[in-house]
């Protein structure tokens, strides 16, 4: 069975730069939403529902499962209205697990 690498990544991606699927695989979907995370979005900085958006329509039409994947994975965080969103410092929690908000 063979773990997810950088590689692989690059292959879930059209020559566009257009993502092709949305890879069921949990492995290669936390592969693919850290990818997304570490390059549409800056540390630090916050982002409304509508930048959010905007950044993973440029990769795939179905934005709002990658931002619901990116959220419930632990890789952007949001307020509690879903008005603001902030990329995540630390490692998603293994499993998928949200991690508790202070």
């Amino acid at each position: 069975m063979s773990h997810p690498s950088p590689r692989s990544v690059a292959d879930l991606f059209s020559a566009e730069g257009r993502l092709v699927a949305i890879p069921r695989r949990p492995a290669r979907r936390e592969a693919l939403l850290a990818h997304l995370a570490e390059t549409l979005f800056d540390l630090g900085r916050v982002y409304r529902e509508t930048e959010v958006n905007e950044a993973l329509k440029t990769v795939h039409e179905d934005y709002p499962a990658l931002r619901r994947y990116l959220v419930v994975g632990g890789h952007l965080a949001r307020t509690k209205d879903g008005a603001a969103y902030h990329r995540q410092r630390t490692a998603p929690v293994p499993g998928g697990a949200a991690p508790a908000v202070a």
